[in-house]
């Protein structure tokens, strides 16, 4: 690996730190490629090559991720969607849907009694978001 590519990833590092970090903030794609010292449209390219998603996908996996634990732990499905930074219920309830497979409302009814057994670390791991195989099948993806 070239050290101008190191570079690049530590850069890229960065703006994700800043997704983890500020992701209930109102980020856009100009303010994460600030964070990596390059223009939008370059920073969004080395993103998706990077991480395999794009910054707003990553923001929105975040942002769906911190929703699932607070839906966990009993808050309401508006109140999720507004902590996490999300502004539109209809377009967080979609990705959402998009994502775990079941809308949130559907998320927070079931019982999630075997996440309280884990260790905070691995409940975090087992219950990341990915998009739902159904969903990359219906867009012509195959399963996974």
């Amino acid at each position: 690996m070239t050290p101008q590519r190191l570079q690049e990833l530590t850069l890229l590092r960065h703006a994700r730190d800043l997704i983890d970090r500020d992701y209930a903030l109102p980020l856009d794609v100009v303010t994460m490629a600030q964070e990596a010292a390059m223009s939008p449209a370059h920073f969004s390219r080395r993103f998706k090559d990077a991480y395999g998603e794009t910054p707003y996908g990553s923001l929105m996996t975040r942002r769906v991720e911190r929703a699932m634990a607070l839906l966990r732990g009993g808050a309401g499905v508006t109140e999720a969607c507004m902590t996490v930074g999300c502004t539109s219920l209809g377009s967080f309830s979609s990705r959402f849907t998009e994502l775990v497979g079941e809308p949130p409302s559907v998320y927070r009814a079931r019982s999630h009694d075997a996440f309280e057994a884990l260790p905070s670390c691995m409940a975090r791991v087992l219950s990341r978001p990915k998009r739902s195989s159904r969903i990359r099948e219906a867009a012509g993806a195959a399963p996974s």
